[in-house]
């Protein structure tokens, strides 16, 4: 892209600011995992009331932030995240309503997450329980959280949504225009 994904304008607001948004509305707390963008970040995280931790390692990869992210839950004495990637639009309140609801029946058959699914695509965000973060905490640092949740997806429930905001993707300023043409039609 060019410039910090998470910066990206989306409606009045950037990305990362819309799903601090989203998320302070479903969650306790939010917390923002920054990298070597720290100093980018942090004053739109500190001023839509988030929690900011830096990645130690952002050379690492994206998987190593999302460590970051779970060890930090844990530290703040939660067993369950919603974990969503800021590098792209949020989706619907309603769908994160849905997500959660249907964690807390799931969990209780033994299921650890809950991956919301559009199209046949997996998406974001997905709610992990303890067991999941834990999986996610104990694979090697070059691991993906695609390669993880597919080691332990008997316990992953698939859950379709009427919300295509949680498979799109923004990986090239010709993705961001189409998205934005797309978003400003509906």
């Amino acid at each position: 892209m060019g410039r910090d994904k998470a910066l990206l304008p989306w409606h009045g607001k950037t990305f990362l600011q819309a799903h601090i948004e989203l998320l302070n509305g479903h969650s306790e707390l939010v917390i923002v995992v920054a990298g070597k963008n720290r100093a980018f970040l942090e004053p739109v995280v500190y001023a839509a009331g988030a929690f900011l931790v830096t990645n130690p390692t952002p050379e690492l990869g994206q998987f190593s932030s999302l460590q970051t992210g779970l060890r930090e839950v844990l530290n703040h004495g939660r067993d369950a995240a919603l974990i969503a990637l800021v590098d792209r639009p949020p989706c619907k309140s309603v769908t994160v309503a849905l997500l959660r609801e249907r964690f807390l029946i799931v969990y209780e058959q033994g299921r650890w997450a809950v991956v919301p699914e559009f199209a046949d695509k997996h998406g974001h965000p997905i709610i992990a329980g303890r067991e999941m973060i834990e999986a996610f905490l104990k694979a090697p640092s070059t691991s993906t959280a695609r390669d993880v949740e597919h080691a332990v997806q008997k316990h992953i429930d698939y859950f379709p949504v009427q919300d295509p905001a949680v498979v799109m993707n923004v990986d090239t300023p010709e993705d961001y225009e189409r998205l934005q043409l797309q978003t400003s039609r509906e």
